[in-house]
């Protein structure tokens, strides 16, 4: 998949983040969730973003389960998934430690579980989700370009790299790395001024941005109060400015909201495309440093 065909692809304001599904009583329902998607499909939102280590898979398997009780939303949605990250629970050593894993074996295994899991054929954006500093760049590497070629994956990418290793990582691939996932917000704006935001976007890399609302650290104290007077101005709600603030930024980066609240989302998805003016953006920004830019 080309970067062109990944940018055009993000045609929402914001992807739905599955992290919190399994916690959720109520979507662990399979006629619920089922219906939930089918909801926010019909709302124009079909992003999805997962990953194994949520909810230590059983995200991805709850989902799956829903697409498989209702086929027709399978060819509907478009999804997002991560791997790499092993927790103490599923290390088989002794005495079992956190750790990252991206060797090709792992990948591959974990792509092929991901989709089955997930119950499509296809999964639109893969991510290694976090940096490994034993990562064999050249095996990773054949291992998604072998499932791009395979139609596994549309596209490889990346999530809370830093350049020098996404670089040594893009240096062996043949094709383009394509989404990568950093922390941004108004209340951790830091990679917009530590170079790293403009590393990626400079390789053309797509920006989606977790924890959008610094969770829910934008929405208090001087921020948050900033924030609510501002948007009662602007007539949308301090979340979707938040978002709106960093859709502004080159790149638009794309939110992956954590909430699965029908009545927020819909209210962000009506808030989120909402333009803010240059004074606007800087203003936010000052609330949120605590000072004026230089």
């Amino acid at each position: 998949m080309s970067i062109e065909a990944v940018q055009s692809s993000f045609d929402v304001p914001f992807a739905l983040g599955m992290m919190n599904l399994a916690e959720d009583t109520a979507l662990t329902r399979t006629e619920n969730l089922a219906n939930w998607i089918e909801a926010r499909l019909d709302e124009g939102l079909h992003w999805f973003d997962h990953a194994d280590i949520y909810g230590d898979r059983r995200c991805e398997t709850l989902f799956g389960e829903a697409l498989r009780h209702r086929p027709q939303l399978a060819g509907r949605v478009r999804v997002v998934t991560k791997t790499g990250i092993i927790t103490p629970q599923r290390d088989s050593s002794t005495p079992g430690i956190k750790h990252y894993n991206c060797t090709a074996a792992y990948v591959t295994a974990s792509i092929d579980a991901s989709l089955q899991r997930l119950g499509i054929e296809h999964i639109d954006h893969f991510l290694i989700h976090r940096p490994d500093p034993l990562m064999n760049a050249e095996e990773t590497a054949q291992a998604l370009d072998s499932a791009i070629r395979a139609g596994k994956i549309g596209s490889a990418g990346i999530s809370n790299f830093l350049p020098e290793t996404w670089r040594r990582l893009q240096a062996a691939m043949q094709h383009r790395l394509g989404a990568h996932q950093l922390q941004l917000s108004l209340s951790h704006s830091t990679p917009l001024f530590d170079g790293l935001f403009d590393a990626l976007v400079g390789d053309g890399q797509i920006p989606m941005a977790w924890s959008p609302l610094g969770g829910g650290q934008c929405l208090s104290g001087s921020l948050g109060s900033t924030l609510a007077n501002m948007a009662s101005e602007h007539g949308v709600s301090p979340a979707g400015l938040a978002l709106a603030w960093l859709r502004a930024l080159p790149g638009q980066p794309l939110p992956v909201i954590g909430s699965l609240k029908t009545s927020r989302i819909q209210q962000l998805t009506q808030d989120a495309n909402h333009v803010i003016d240059r004074s606007s953006w800087f203003t936010l920004l000052e609330a949120a440093r605590g000072h004026e830019v230089a």
